[in-house]
């Protein structure tokens, strides 16, 4: 015989329920935690004018707010990649079914833009320009190709970091000099070395038929990652006015993640790789900062 239904067990199953779509929500988002949520807070930490720090949690939770719609629309457009090599995820993990992300994916499109324009108008065309790389990058099929899905990457970072900046500074409306250069720069870095993540992915990205720089070119493909990373360091160094030593240290660190690249070449190296490319990644989109605190 069914137990009766009380007020506290009422709660503790709505509790349950909300508990397990919150951490369904988290595991759609889990992976890009170290490669976007973390180096484009530094980046907004770094860049925003006249920052005010106690609005850093609605700036982070703007940015989480967007990455989930692209996770969950690039999450149901090739489930059976995850099936191979990332079963945790909501959708081969059985936790949630491929049309309830579907309903879930176009239903996070007016929420994200009626949150951001809670902020301003330049906000909401932040978010306007994720959600349309977001399309095209997805459901439109750009990524399958290297040179179009290192485009959209960097278009689609210079959106998260928009958006994260406006929310974190102190009006919502305005970016000045510094910041728009921190993002056109940060942009052109992403677009140029975010083949990176894709060596530890090349058997799932066969399996679905992209044609990512490491499958197309799996020796030469290394090298785009040391050449444009010693580049950019050299680049960021020049433009954000960096001491010698932090300018050596800096270059050091895109040497060694280069380094790892070409001499350490299984999957579980490329794993380890990616994660220094990610610490590369937050110094670079620190180095704002640095020069509006030493040089403004």
């Amino acid at each position: 015989m069914a137990k009766p239904l009380t007020p506290s067990t009422t709660f503790e199953q709505a509790f349950t329920v909300v508990g397990q779509w919150v951490y369904t929500l988290f595991l759609f988002t889990k992976s890009d935690i170290k490669t976007t949520l973390v180096p484009v807070s530094f980046f907004a930490l770094a860049a925003a004018p006249s920052l005010r720090l106690s609005y850093m949690p609605e700036a982070v939770i703007w940015l989480w707010l967007h990455l989930l719609q692209f996770n969950v629309s690039n999450q149901t457009m090739d489930p059976e990649e995850d099936q191979f090599n990332k079963r945790d995820r909501p959708l081969p993990s059985g936790r949630i079914s491929l049309k309830t992300a579907q309903i879930l994916r176009w239903s996070l499109v007016p929420i994200c833009w009626l949150y951001s324009l809670l902020y301003s108008v330049e906000v909401l065309c932040a978010s306007l320009g994720m959600i349309a790389a977001t399309i095209v990058y997805n459901e439109l099929g750009a990524h399958g190709q290297w040179l179009t899905r290192n485009v959209l990457n960097g278009l689609g970072v210079a959106s998260f970091e928009l958006g994260t900046t406006l929310v974190a500074s102190s009006s919502r409306h305005y970016l000045d000099t510094t910041a728009i250069v921190a993002i056109c720069l940060s942009s052109g870095l992403f677009a140029t070395t975010i083949q990176a993540q894709d060596f530890k992915d090349v058997e799932g990205d066969a399996m679905v038929g992209r044609r990512t720089l490491p499958i197309i070119y799996p020796k030469t493909a290394r090298y785009t990652v040391i050449v444009p990373l010693l580049i950019w360091s050299c680049v960021l160094w020049y433009v954000w006015q960096l001491d010698m030593l932090l300018g050596c240290a800096f270059v050091a660190l895109a040497s060694y993640v280069g380094y790892r690249y070409i001499a350490l070449t299984k999957v579980h190296h490329d794993q380890v790789s990616y994660y220094w490319y990610n610490v590369w990644l937050s110094a670079a989109n620190a180095l704002p900062g640095y020069f509006r605190y030493f040089h403004q």
